[in-house]
């Protein structure tokens, strides 16, 4: 349409420009007047760099069958999304051309022409023939009841219905926290002694340690694994009876109230001498922030507003380097004027401060994304899940279930649901038996999963 002598003649802007605005609108509203009704449309080479004037093709056009792009300058998704979308969706459509843009172009470089195929035919349900070809689909009809009674009561999810979420700092200005961290750990670390100051006259003090294997860590043999050859050389007897009073673990705690007393140590020099008789660590906060987690926000205690921190994460026990993870909380009151922690530097004083120390388990455990039900259980990429996204609640949590136990695309992972009434246990069992028929593209890639 660039080229158009016609429109050079008369000077009138291409409905293709960049700088078109009603004119796409009135060609499509034109041609909405032909009898018969048109099906097919070529904006073929014309160099077309964004699909926003093919916005109102769907409105005009509702029955539109065969549509050509080919040869244009589209690159990204968000191109497409102008005749994809829920408000511009050529919903009756059956051929699309892409061949020659830059979209499609990358997507095939890249080793990924299924996944292409898989989000075309899923944006356009009534898609038959792409760039050319068939679109492969196998019908996925609703099985018959049975009269037989299921041997599986329910449906095993494999991840969590909610997602693990990053850090959750709320009501408090982040750096407070993490200038508290920065700080802390590495005179934990090093020099304990120096901690005094930061922990109120009435602190108080406890910790406890959990010598239990936690059952993720036992499932990948994190313990006994060459990765972490140091994790034999590790001994309880320091974290049970140390610190001038030994674990806190009430639920097994021998020895009466002097051992309950005993292990609870109010005041800072207290609480600053049963640290310095625990086994030496290293926190590792600054060089692999990744490992650990976080939570804070306000606590209201009496009359006064604190702020409570939890933090989860893993150190490094000295002199063996074995790893042990930790849980860590807390309370923390704005560092009074004139106090021993504002004289020091601390913007906080520490007025209580619970430490469990626990046998080693991946920080996997926190990463943001969906939650494995079960070790080795598959979990969708970021691309996946990205895709994914682009669906409504509570569709996407059903398709992502469905994908993670077959392996299917999202293609086919509507159409089976959707078959089923959105049923997942119907949609599992017409999987079961349509399995065999299914051509290799109607799964997706291992690099659709995380390992």
């Amino acid at each position: 349409m660039n080229e158009d002598e016609f429109l050079r003649r008369h000077r009138l802007t291409s409905p293709a420009s960049p700088d078109a605005v009603k004119e796409p609108q009135v060609v499509f509203k034109i041609a909405s007047k032909l009898k018969p009704e048109v099906e097919t449309i070529s904006l073929a080479h014309n160099n077309l760099t964004s699909g926003r004037m093919m916005s109102t093709l769907a409105h005009y056009l509702p029955k539109l069958a065969n549509l050509s792009l080919e040869g244009n300058k589209l690159s990204g998704w968000k191109e497409i999304d102008y005749i994809s979308g829920k408000r511009g969706r050529l919903s009756q459509l059956r051929e699309l051309v892409l061949v020659g843009n830059p979209m499609r172009d990358l997507e095939f470089k890249n080793n990924r022409a299924q996944q292409y195929k898989s989000e075309i035919a899923r944006r356009f349900p009534s898609l038959e023939i792409l760039d050319g070809e068939p679109v492969a689909r196998v019908g996925f009809d609703a099985p018959a009841p049975s009269a037989s009674t299921s041997t599986r009561s329910h449906t095993m999810l494999s991840s969590f219905a909610w997602s693990m979420e990053p850090s959750f700092i709320a009501g408090v200005d982040g750096a407070i926290v993490s200038n508290f961290f920065m700080r802390y750990f590495p005179l934990f670390d090093n020099q304990r002694g120096a901690l005094l100051d930061v922990y109120a006259p009435d602190a108080t003090f406890s910790f406890s340690a959990n010598t239990a294997i936690p059952p993720r860590a036992r499932i990948e043999g994190i313990h006994v694994s060459k990765e972490f050859p140091n994790q034999r050389k590790l001994e309880w007897t320091p974290w049970l009876s140390g610190g001038l009073g030994g674990s806190r673990n009430l639920g097994r705690m021998t020895g009466g109230l002097q051992k309950v007393t005993q292990s609870l140590h109010l005041g800072n020099e207290q609480a600053v001498k049963a640290m310095a008789d625990l086994p030496a660590t290293r926190h590792d906060v600054a060089g692999s922030p990744e490992k650990f987690s976080v939570d804070a926000f306000p606590i209201k205690q009496g009359e006064r507003t604190n702020l409570l921190i939890t933090v989860h994460g893993q150190f490094a026990e000295l002199p063996s380097e074995g790893i042990r993870s930790f849980d860590r909380s807390f309370v923390l009151a704005i560092a009074p004027e004139g106090s021993r922690a504002r004289q020091s530097g601390w913007d906080v004083v520490i007025l209580s401060d619970q430490l469990v120390v626990r046998a080693y388990s991946s920080h996997e455990a926190w990463r943001p994304g969906p939650m494995r039900v079960q070790a080795g259980d598959l979990l969708p990429s970021p691309a996946l899940q990205q895709a994914l996204s682009n669906v409504p609640e509570p569709q996407r949590l059903l398709m992502q279930d469905l994908i993670l136990r077959t392996r299917l695309n999202l293609q086919y992972a509507e159409d089976c649901l959707k078959n089923n009434d959105w049923d997942l246990e119907r949609a599992l069992a017409n999987f079961e038996q349509v399995k065999g028929n299914l051509p290799a593209d109607a799964y997706l890639p291992q690099d659709a999963f995380l390992p």
